[in-house]
């Protein structure tokens, strides 16, 4: 008897995990392959739609230490100098930056501090864009959108980019 209740127990706990699988399945993901203006892959950002927006998992390596500004970019495009990636992802018309009393892009994203080995890490939660086609804020729309790491810092606030500066790594979002 108690022989079969564990077995009934660990196919009940079997059958959660391969639910649970099942629906981090089903979750939409993407990928952005990072490349700076000479066409050299520098990293990449893996997407994934989480309940409160998106996580960008991003890995860097070879791009110059120091603070850089960090958006998501209106079109799915990266000729050097990457200004084809468009403006800020702006779905919702707002003003530029974290501070603006008006909102902010929903591309808007914190600087990054690259190490002085010109290596990174980081995980970046996104509440404001989508994975989901057909959203209003999905990265997915008809025109695509691109990650972008901006020579300079973002100031937060200056509209509508932030005086970040150049644009020196960009990577087009992909299924």
């Amino acid at each position: 008897m108690r022989f079969a209740r564990v077995m009934c127990g660990l196919v009940a706990v079997a059958g959660v995990a391969a639910f649970s699988l099942s629906v981090q399945a089903q979750s939409p993901t993407a990928k952005a392959s990072l490349k700076d203006a000479a066409g050299k892959d520098v990293g990449i950002v893996q997407l994934v739609q989480t309940p409160h927006g998106v996580l960008l998992k991003m890995s860097l390596k070879g791009v110059a230490p120091g603070e850089h500004a960090f958006h998501v970019h209106a079109v799915g495009k990266c000729e050097a100098p990457f200004t084809s990636a468009g403006g800020h992802f702006n779905p919702a018309s707002k003003k530029h930056g974290m501070e603006a009393a008006e909102g902010s892009h929903a591309g808007d994203m914190p600087n990054l501090y690259i190490p002085a080995n010109g290596e990174l890490r980081i995980d970046v939660a996104n509440s404001m864009i989508s994975l989901v086609k057909g959203q209003p804020n999905s990265v997915f729309d008809a025109d695509g959108s691109a990650i972008i790491i901006h020579a300079g810092v973002d100031d937060y606030k200056t509209d509508p980019t932030g005086n970040a500066g150049d644009r020196i790594v960009c990577g087009v979002i992909t299924e």
